[in-house]
């Protein structure tokens, strides 16, 4: 299922990650550490849709996946 927030919203999740978060989700997911900083950024990544707007824009993120690790590791 696909989730949407603002840019701004999943900037401020990342810069919350414990340090070392993304390696440790790229480990898990069997990922590149590239791919999941690109998640979080305005790289490269298949299934994150970016729109022009306030707070950042929107982010429109069809695999939730990532985006749930990094709130549970922040929690």
């Amino acid at each position: 299922m696909s989730r949407t927030i603002t840019f701004n919203e999943l900037r401020r999740i990342k810069d919350s990650l414990p340090e070392g978060g993304i390696r440790q989700i790229a480990r898990k997911l069997e990922l590149s550490e590239d791919a999941v900083r690109n998640y979080f950024g305005k790289g490269e990544t298949e299934g994150v849709h970016y729109e022009k707007g306030p707070n950042g824009g929107i982010v429109v993120i069809e695999d939730t996946t990532i985006l749930d690790l990094a709130k549970k590791m922040i929690e």
